[in-house]
């Protein structure tokens, strides 16, 4: 007796149902079990290796798609054999009905060779375009096939015995499109007798001449002459507010000379014309209209997204001879620079420095 397998229960005759199994032969048949299981998983994943999209997973409209084009498949290669079916018997037919008038001489003969002839090239014509339209248009679906359109009884003559409305010279027509509207009837008539036709009006103009602006930046004086001002104020100038006390300090060798309050107007023009300017200087390195002090309203936003508007004094020069200079540093022609608290302003080579400064609130 094997000690190391444990002593098999003694069979009293009370207990029912089957005989226990041993427990050598129940290892023995759990590993066939497995051996199986793992054989069927193989081949299940080789003959997934084999098909072409088994590493996709399938959708069910693909499914169907897949299906209805085996469908089409399978019915087009139905009517192939059929129609071979018919060619072999219209063929054989041809053959028995060759022989039974074969006594009536060789034309006749001759006519049902070329007979079936031409329609054994027809039908290998017709099949060809299937299996072309098959491989262009989705597995030989004739519903998908573009369909030739009949030529239009509507044709011109010229157009009629042709396929794609080619005319009959050989040349090309193309059509002309026209972007604009017909030309008038009267227009027409006078072309074709070889009249000039009638120019249309000219229609208004209200746009802005410039005469005004002109006229508006032109000062008389008192002798008869004119003088045409080189600046005009932009739509968005404005008066500072009475809040903000914007200042002019004039030094000349470390001291001040002049001070003038910007709050009065929201021009100043700088220069040598002293019939025109608002700040006179007379050093002869400034041009007669040198520069300008425009106060402007400009709006911003803040970090919320909401508009704040402020007036604040800019400097522009006026295409002077001799420049502008800014903090020590020349500024260019025509373009607004914002002026801030305590900024250094000198014109020309003068050596008067004008400092603007806003007074505290």
């Amino acid at each position: 007796m094997d000690l190391d397998q444990p002593p098999r229960p003694k069979y009293d005759g009370k207990s029912q149902g089957r005989r226990r199994r041993s427990p050598s032969r129940t290892g023995e048949i759990d590993r066939q079990r497995r051996r199986d299981r793992s054989r069927s998983r193989s081949r299940e994943r080789r003959r997934r290796s084999r098909t072409p999209d088994s590493g996709r997973r399938r959708s069910p409209r693909g499914d169907e798609r897949d299906r209805s084009r085996t469908r089409d498949s399978g019915r087009d290669r139905e009517r192939r054999g059929e129609r071979h079916r018919r060619r072999d018997r219209s063929l054989s037919a041809d053959d028995e009905s060759s022989r039974r008038h074969r006594h009536r001489g060789h034309h006749r003969r001759d006519e049902h060779e070329e007979s079936s002839r031409k329609r054994r090239k027809r039908e290998e014509e017709e099949e060809e375009e299937e299996e072309e339209g098959g491989h262009k248009y989705g597995f030989g679906d004739r519903r998908s096939r573009p369909r030739s359109r009949p030529l239009s009884r509507s044709r011109s003559p010229e157009y009629a015995n042709t396929d794609r409305g080619t005319p009959l010279d050989g040349k090309s027509r193309s059509v002309v499109k026209r972007g604009a509207p017909l030309p008038s009837q009267d227009d027409s008539f006078a072309v074709s007798k070889g009249e000039e036709p009638e120019k249309p009006k000219e229609k208004p103009n209200y746009g802005n001449s410039g005469v005004l602006a002109a006229a508006s930046n032109q000062v008389r004086q008192e002798d008869g002459s004119v003088v045409t001002l080189k600046y005009h104020e932009p739509p968005e100038a404005r008066k500072p507010p009475p809040r903000d006390e914007w200042k002019l300090f004039v030094f000349k060798n470390g001291e001040i000379v002049d001070t003038v309050d910007l709050g009065g107007r929201s021009c100043w023009l700088v220069g040598r014309e002293l019939s025109v300017v608002d700040l006179p200087a007379e050093h002869p390195s400034i041009s007669k209209q040198h520069a300008v002090i425009q106060f402007r309203y400009v709006e911003k936003r803040n970090e919320f997204g909401d508009r704040i508007g402020r007036v604040k004094p800019y400097l522009i020069d006026l295409e002077s001879a001799n420049g502008t200079l800014l903090n020590k540093e020349r500024i260019p022609e025509s373009r607004y620079l914002e002026l801030r608290d305590k900024d250094l302003i000198q014109f020309g080579l003068s050596t008067r420095e004008y400092v603007i400064m806003l007074a505290p609130r």
